[in-house]
C-alpha cells in the first residue's frame, strides 16, 4: 500500500556486495515502512529502514542470533551486524522459500510464541527496552501531514485514556521477552516448521501483549472462534476470559493506525481509504477492517 519507490537505496547495493550478489537482481517484496528486498541468488532478504531505527535493527540481529542458538523457531540473520549507508540501515536475513498453497494458521503463531516466552531472559548485553504501548503512534501523530489537528487531538486523548487503563491491569502471564508485533504476517515456514520473523519491535513487557494481537484479528479481521481455540491450545493459555483483553485489543486498534497514517502521508490513496474507515469505526467492535 506504499507509494512506489523511484530507486533502490544505496545500502541495498552494499548489502548485495557483502553477499557477493548483483544488486540489480534485487526484488522489492514489501514496502510498508520497512523496505523488504529479496536477493534470489544469495538466498537472502534485506530489510531496509531509516537511520533512526539503527538501535532496533542491531537488537533484532543480536536477539535472533541468541534465540536461534537456543533452538527457538525464529528467522536467522545472515550477518551479525547492520549495514549503514546515507540515511538507511539494513539487516541481512536468510530467505525462506514458502510452500505453495500453504498459509500460517493461528496455531502456528501460538506454538512459536510459546517457545519464545519460555526462552528466558536474553543476555545482559542485549539491551531491550521496556514495552511502551502507543509510543510509535504518538511519534507518528506528532509528524503527520495528513490528519487534521482535531483528529490528532482526539487520537491523543484516546491514547491517554487507554494507557491509564493499561497501567491498572494485572497481567496473568507476567513480564518478559516479547516479540511486540506478533501476527500471522510475521510467520514463515522453514520447510514445515513455522518460524517467527520481523524483530524490530522486540521488547521486555507483559507477555499477554503478544497474545492480544490475534484477538484483535478475531474482532476485526474475521478470525473464527475455532481458530482462536487452536491458538490458545498451541500456546497453552486462553486469554479470552481475562478482563483486560478489551483494553489490549483497543490499544492494538490504535497501534495499527500508525502505518496507515505514515503511508497516507506519502500519498498512498489505498492507505488513506482504509485509514478513514478505521477512524470512523474505532468505537464499533463489530466493524470489520481490511488487513494489510
Amino acid at each position: 500500500m506504499s507509494a512506489p519507490l523511484t530507486s533502490a537505496p544505496a545500502v541495498l547495493t552494499e548489502a548485495a556486495h557483502t553477499l557477493g550478489a548483483d544488486p540489480a537482481t534485487a526484488v522489492l517484496v514489501r514496502h510498508h515502512g520497512t523496505q523488504v528486498w529479496h536477493l534470489p541468488r544469495a538466498g537472502a532478504i534485506v530489510r531496509v529502514s531509516g537511520l533512526r531505527h539503527h538501535q532496533a535493527a542491531e537488537r533484532s540481529v543480536a536477539l535472533t542470533r541468541w534465540l536461534h542458538t537456543r533452538g527457538v523457531p525464529v528467522t536467522e540473520p545472515l550477518l551479525d551486524r547492520v549495514l549503514i549507508e546515507d540515511t538507511s540501515v539494513a539487516t541481512l536475513w536468510r530467505y525462506y522459500p514458502q510452500p505453495a498453497g500453504t498459509h500460517p494458521a493461528p496455531a502456528d503463531l501460538g506454538s512459536t510464541l510459546a517457545a519464545l516466552h519460555q526462552a528466558g531472559p536474553p543476555p545482559a548485553e542485549i539491551h531491550l527496552p521496556a514495552a511502551a504501548p502507543l509510543s510509535s503512534l504518538r511519534h507518528t501523530l506528532h509528524h503527520t501531514t495528513t490528519l487534521a489537528p482535531g483528529v490528532v487531538a482526539e487520537l491523543s486523548g484516546r491514547i491517554d485514556d487507554l494507557l491509564d487503563a493499561y497501567h491498572e491491569l494485572d497481567f496473568p502471564l507476567g513480564v518478559g521477552l516479547i516479540h511486540g508485533d506478533a501476527w500471522l504476517g510475521n510467520i514463515l515456514f522453514d520447510g514445515d516448521r513455522p518460524v517467527l520473523g520481523d524483530w524490530d519491535e522486540a521488547v521486555l513487557g507483559p507477555r499477554v501483549l503478544d497474545l492480544a494481537n490475534l484477538w484483535q484479528g478475531h474482532r476485526r479481521f474475521g478470525r473464527t472462534r475455532a481458530e482462536m481455540d487452536a491458538f490458545a491450545a498451541a500456546y497453552g493459555y486462553d486469554l479470552s476470559t481475562w478482563p483486560g483483553l478489551d483494553v489490549l485489543i483497543r490499544i492494538r486498534d490504535l497501534h495499527t493506525l500508525g502505518s496507515y497514517v505514515r503511508a497516507a502521508d506519502r500519498g498512498d490513496q489505498a492507505a488513506q481509504t482504509q485509514l478513514t474507515r478505521r477512524l470512523a469505526t474505532l468505537d464499533d467492535p463489530a466493524a470489520s477492517w481490511t488487513s494489510r
